[in-house]
């Protein structure tokens, strides 16, 4: 914090006043030598506080202004300032300063323009007026080595990291983990750098997913060397590849036989390096979504699905559960629950997945249906089928039975093929077959969340034992989740904006970010005819998608 004299009184401003008011002088003016000369004071406090040029901290102002932006663009930026994409080009140097630091992220895309965010715990340290200090790797304990590994190769899937940014990163963790007899015995080694990758890699889908049917699919993207990639491939399935040589990978087993383009790692070297880290660590990873961590929320049903969520709750609490499944198996019954959240996108069907497991204390294994689809033949088969195994692997080693969620399942519940004739839609069929095999042989809870319900697969719909039907929240619901959103706005505006929106919560819920920024901004909530200007433009076209709501 620092004073500022004003007359006789003494103003107290934090890192964030700065920063807003460089914000709004930066897009009144854009970054002309004018602009910097009038926020001269706030640009070297900042600077002095995070560390920065003048440059960066203009222009980490700005990505901080849209900090809940995952995608942000130079287009965006160049526009907020009002000047020309090209004349960004000047600063790029600035923003891979940023970048080093890890104030910013960058996703680079083949074939469109990189995106950034600001981390999390960067807008949390500047909100708290702390230093940030991004995560130490150094001397950790074997459970949060590889935590730290997950994490790398989380950033390099979603093309955050460059394969040599990746590179740089593995080598600085094992420098600052000389204390772990893996990282001893890889220093001793013949192996290269692209073999430690790939190793670590085999780790990290062992570790996080207990995944011993490791296949190309699972590696293709750690690689941005399509040669390199091809010679692993070969060498793999020749079975002279290095790690194969000396006893670290081998084929994996189907049915005791071994597959050519399957791979897993050696029992004895899991029981050399990954024996205590098993035990410490269940299933984890970025769609492993452990229930401690979810955000509890309230949300806004109407009658009937609020008694239907109840019902569902209090079955999934752990006695009920394990009591139900008792008596269904005593009878000959199924001990599986498959259920069905439908209705229209958005409509909070994926959130009360999250509130029910957190409730219940149940984890959440999230299934990315696009990711289980590949160009190759029988791939996609044999990713839904490790899927449903890494499930089993995961009801096993949980004390609390998890929670599979299929978000967004349209593609692979939808009416099957009668006359496939393209081997796409041949493959989806045998998807389904797949899955409603599993599904038949479920020991867990699955659930699967739907936009389209007039498309459902008959022998879908008699599999799944609960069906809830998420509908468009009533007046009295809006109201509830305009208050919730946004409690100081006066109780008749309340009333006049659910009366004449017929929005859903997500909407509302960007509305009162909206009139939030405004209020950063400027100081002062915007009227109720600002409010209404921001209901019509989140409206796009004159057809809403309504759909229930939630509050934070």
């Amino acid at each position: 914090m620092s004073e500022i004299q004003t007359g006789n009184a003494q103003e107290t401003k934090s890192v964030l006043d700065y920063l807003i008011t460089i914000v709004s002088k930066a897009e009144e003016n854009g970054f002309t030598p004018g602009f910097f000369e009038e926020v001269k004071d706030e640009i070297n406090y900042v600077s002095t506080f995070l560390k920065l040029s003048p440059v960066q901290t203009a222009l980490f102002s700005l990505f901080l202004n849209r900090c809940d932006d995952n995608a942000i663009t130079t287009k965006k930026i160049a526009k907020s300032i009002k000047c020309k994409k090209i004349e960004l080009l000047r600063y790029m140097n600035e923003l891979e300063l940023l970048e080093k630091r890890k104030l910013i992220r960058c996703r680079r895309n083949d074939d469109s323009m990189p995106t950034y965010r600001v981390p999390q715990k960067a807008v949390d340290a500047i909100r708290k007026e702390e230093e940030y200090v991004p995560v130490n790797y150094n001397n950790l304990s074997e459970s949060d080595f590889f935590d730290a590994i997950d994490d790398l190769f989380c950033q390099r899937t979603d093309n955050e990291l460059t394969y040599d940014d990746l590179v740089n990163e593995v080598q600085d963790l094992l420098r600052g983990n000389k204390n772990m007899k893996l990282v001893q015995d890889l220093a001793e080694s013949t192996f290269e750098i692209t073999d430690i990758v790939l190793l670590l890699r085999f780790c990290n889908l062992f570790v996080s997913n207990n995944d011993d049917y490791i296949g190309i699919c699972d590696i293709d993207n750690i690689f941005e060397d399509k040669s390199t990639l091809r010679y692993i491939e070969r060498e793999l399935k020749d079975g002279e590849h290095i790690l194969m040589i000396h006893h670290v990978v081998q084929y994996a087993l189907d049915d005791g036989l071994s597959e050519k383009d399957r791979f897993k790692l050696t029992d004895e070297f899991k029981d050399a390096y990954l024996s205590n880290v098993k035990t410490e660590t269940k299933i984890r990873g970025k769609d492993f979504i452990i229930s401690e961590k979810i955000t509890p929320k309230y949300l806004f049903y109407n009658e009937k699905e609020s008694l239907q969520v109840a019902e569902l709750t209090a079955l999934l609490g752990k006695e009920n559960f394990s009591s139900v499944q008792d008596r269904l198996s005593k009878t000959g019954m199924r001990r599986g629950f498959a259920c069905l959240f439908y209705g229209p996108p958005g409509t909070g069907k994926t959130e009360t997945v999250y509130q029910i497991a957190k409730k219940t204390g149940r984890d959440i294994m999230k299934v990315d249906i696009s990711q289980t689809k590949t160009c190759w033949y029988g791939e996609s088969e044999k990713l839904i089928k490790k899927v449903f195994d890494q499930y089993s692997s995961a009801v096993k080693s949980n004390e609390l039975t998890p929670i599979l969620l299929f978000n967004e399942a349209d593609g692979i519940i939808g009416k099957r093929h009668e006359s496939p004739s393209r081997s796409l839609d041949d493959t989806e069929n045998r998807i389904q077959n797949i899955i409603l095999q599993e599904i038949e042989n479920l020991e867990g809870i699955l659930i699967a969340t739907t936009n389209l319900t007039n498309n459902l697969d008959k022998a879908f719909e008699r599999r799944f034992l609960y069906k809830i039907e998420f509908l468009k929240p009533l007046k009295a619901a809006r109201k509830s989740i305009w208050k919730s959103m946004a409690p100081d706005l006066p109780e008749q505006e309340i009333v006049e904006l659910a009366s004449l929106y017929d929005f859903s919560g997500g909407q509302i819920e960007n509305i009162v970010r909206k009139r939030t920024v405004d209020f950063i901004l400027t100081g002062s909530n915007p009227s109720l005819e600002k409010m209404k200007f921001y209901c019509h433009e989140e409206t796009l076209d004159k057809h809403q998608t309504s759909r229930i709501g939630f509050a934070v």
